[in-house]
């Protein structure tokens, strides 16, 4: 019972913890990174690309703990996640309280950025 109990409050404090910090990154990102024309098309495709990757973790995970045992899944699972959030601290930019176009500038002036980058280091 008492195995249970912790299993479930684990649980739990995992949900609420993946809602409040990494879990709506991906949606909030794809909702602002496109153009208005097309945002809808490419927010299906990013909901759909998603769910494939939820579905290849799903498949691999019996995979991965054979292979390497349930605490190297989880280390595995736990590098991947500070990976993302380094990746998301370091370069995804605060767009608190600003509107959609102002956002898709950003983003626009950031690939015209790295373009320009390439095209010098050419």
């Amino acid at each position: 019972l008492v195995q249970s109990v912790c299993s479930l409050a684990g649980v739990t404090i995992f949900c609420c913890a993946f809602v409040m910090g990494l879990g709506p990154i991906p949606n909030i990102i794809c909702s602002e990174i496109f153009p208005t024309p097309v945002r809808g098309l490419c927010i299906g495709l990013c909901g759909a690309a998603m769910w494939l990757c939820n579905i290849g973790v799903s498949q691999a995970f019996p995979l991965l703990q054979a292979r390497f045992g349930l605490a190297g899944v989880f280390a595995i699972f736990c590098t991947m996640s500070v990976i993302s959030w380094l990746f998301v601290f370091l370069k995804v930019p605060e767009t608190k309280g600003l509107p959609l176009e102002v956002i898709c500038d950003i983003f626009a002036l950031s690939a015209k950025q790295q373009q320009a980058a390439r095209v010098h280091e050419d």
